[in-house]
């Protein structure tokens, strides 16, 4: 299960495994207010040539593991979701994409979101960047292929 928290990257690169953390208060799962310290996953992100260490934490009752990660990312996603926006933004107002990120892979992104449109709205989806903004508030991811 991840856990969005309010954290920021370059701190979390600088101190690695001493970032201090915000223990949750609870079990997502179960509500049990006992939560145990899970060590540490790396996970890659833009503009960072090393990997991050993300703490965890495990739930004694239910087995659930938390995963804390920083607001403004999708899972899986190593991009920011400001960084697809705007690029998907600017391929749709200019009819090219931004310098800075490959190709396939802001083509993915623009792909997906197509399918998605289709799927949740129909033909008459209207403009992508609204469906984009209408699926991210329904905690949806709207790049991505899976449903």
């Amino acid at each position: 299960m991840i856990n969005y928290v309010s954290a920021k990257l370059n701190e979390i690169l600088e101190k690695g495994r001493d970032y201090s953390w915000e223990k949750p208060s609870h079990c997502p799962r179960c509500n049990m207010f006992r939560l145990w310290g899970h060590g540490f996953v790396t996970k890659f992100y833009d503009n960072f040539a090393q990997a991050l260490f993300l703490r965890r934490y495990r739930c004694p009752d239910c087995g659930c593991v938390i995963l804390m990660k920083p607001y403004g990312y999708f899972r899986r996603f190593q991009a920011p979701i400001e960084t697809i926006r705007h690029c998907i933004s600017e391929r749709i107002k200019t009819g090219r994409w931004p310098p800075g990120l490959a190709g396939p892979r802001q083509r993915h992104w623009l792909r997906a979101l197509k399918r998605k449109a289709l799927a949740y709205r129909g033909v008459n989806a209207g403009p992508l960047l609204d469906v984009f903004d209408a699926l991210l508030k329904k905690r949806i991811i709207a790049v991505s292929r899976s449903i």
